[in-house]
């Protein structure tokens, strides 16, 4: 039963590892795309109010199965959320250490 779980979670990884969000996410990730990752966090605004709408068209009588939306729109808004604070501890910790690394190479010099 283990070995399935891994392998189910191995292929959902494959397939959701191109998803639109987390191309960006990865991005954002990357040296150049850290200085974006505070403002990327209003992203999570569109999301989560389309999950507020899913919710209430649920409330109204609405399909149930759109709860999987909610689901994919509540996780996509925590990834933003959560992209701010990790970007920016990332890129002063980066810039912390880019001053130190050119000192030496003009000390060398």
């Amino acid at each position: 039963m283990l070995r399935l779980f891994l392998a189910l979670s191995g292929r959902v990884y494959g397939l959701l590892r191109y998803a639109p969000t987390n191309l960006l996410l990865d991005a954002i990730r990357t040296r150049r795309g850290l200085k974006w990752g505070v403002p990327a966090m209003l992203l999570a605004l569109p999301y989560l109010y389309a999950a507020a709408i899913c919710t209430t068209i649920i409330n109204d009588g609405g399909p149930e199965w759109l709860y999987t939306f909610v689901f994919l729109f509540v996780w996509n808004s925590l990834k933003f959320i959560w992209v701010g604070p990790v970007s920016l501890v990332l890129l002063i910790r980066t810039r912390r250490l880019e001053p130190s690394c050119s000192m030496s190479r003009s000390a060398l010099a």
